[in-house]
Formats: C-alpha cells, structure tokens, sequence
C-alpha cells in the first residue's frame, strides 16, 4: 500500500480534537492515485452497481474515475442551495456537528442497485444519510466503499448491515 505514505494528518481540524486525514494529497501521485481506484474497482465491480451515489466533495473526486472505469452513473449528493432542481433532503450529525444533504429528486436510480462512495468513514453520518437518501430514491444500495475506516468511531453500525462495507485502509 505505497499510496498510504501520501495520507496527511492534522490535528485540530476543523476543530479542537478531531484528527483529519487529508487524502487530496494521494491524488497528486499518480501511482498512488492509479492503486487507490484499482482498489477500489476491484471492490465494487462483483456488486454489479448501475450507479455510485458520493456525498460533496472528496466523495466527488474519487467516485467519478471510478463511475468511469465501472461504466455506471454517477449522482453528486451536494451540501444544501447547490442545486437548481427539486431536491430531497437528510440532515445528519458528523463527528463535530450537524449538517444536511441533497439530492436530485428526478436521479433516475428507482430500481437500481447503487454504491456510496467517500474517502474517509468516521461516525457513519454522512454516509448513513446518503443511503436514506437512495432508499428515498426507490434504490438499493449495495456497498458502501471508502479509502479509510476509522474504525473507533464505530461508523460502520450506521449502515446498513445487508450492504457491502470495504475500506482500503482501517485505522
């Protein structure tokens, strides 16, 4: 895992107390970046998903090259007034407050099975309002994938427990 030397660290962001890995400095190596999405692909690609569902905004970045490479769609879950369209919306709790996520009503994901995408999986908020947000959407979702788990923060008994839960790294 040569890729895992470009994961920064800093403590206090955003706030007092919380340690903050940094992956956007993965991205600015290929080799490390090109092992990060195989990874990844090769986690998701057995679930047969028709799309990856990736909250703002690292979730982005990571989720479309992988979109790409798997051939499926892609639907952005943006932080709230950044689309122009019918929405719906989820608030969640994250490790240092609350928030609130949207979706375009008109995604096209009835019926389809469907990936969540994000680069770190701390409390499992974030994540966790996605999936409601698909369910919402009449899709199933299937996975959930993320470069790094951060396993003290028990995440993962937010999701749901009848998806896939991968990681490339658990801290």
């Amino acid at each position: 895992m040569e890729w895992t030397k470009w994961l920064r660290e800093i403590p206090d962001f955003p706030q007092p107390g919380i340690l903050f890995r940094d992956v956007l400095p993965i991205m600015a190596h290929n080799d490390a970046w090109q092992e990060v999405l195989d990874g990844l692909e090769q986690r998701i690609k057995p679930l047969a998903p028709d799309a990856i569902m990736a909250p703002e905004a690292r979730g982005f970045l990571i989720a479309a090259p992988l979109a790409d490479r798997l051939k499926i769609g892609l639907v952005p879950v943006r932080k709230p007034g950044k689309l122009p369209a019918p929405i719906l919306s989820e608030t969640y709790s994250l490790e240092y407050g609350e928030n609130q996520l949207e979706v375009e009503r008109d995604s096209n994901l009835a019926g389809k099975r469907v990936v969540i995408v994000d680069d770190v999986l701390a409390t499992g908020g974030t994540v966790a309002a996605t999936s409601r947000l698909a369910s919402r959407l009449s899709a199933t979702v299937v996975g959930f994938a993320f470069l790094i788990e951060l396993a003290a923060l028990g995440g993962r008994s937010r999701l749901d427990a009848n998806a896939l839960v991968t990681s490339l790294l658990t801290l």
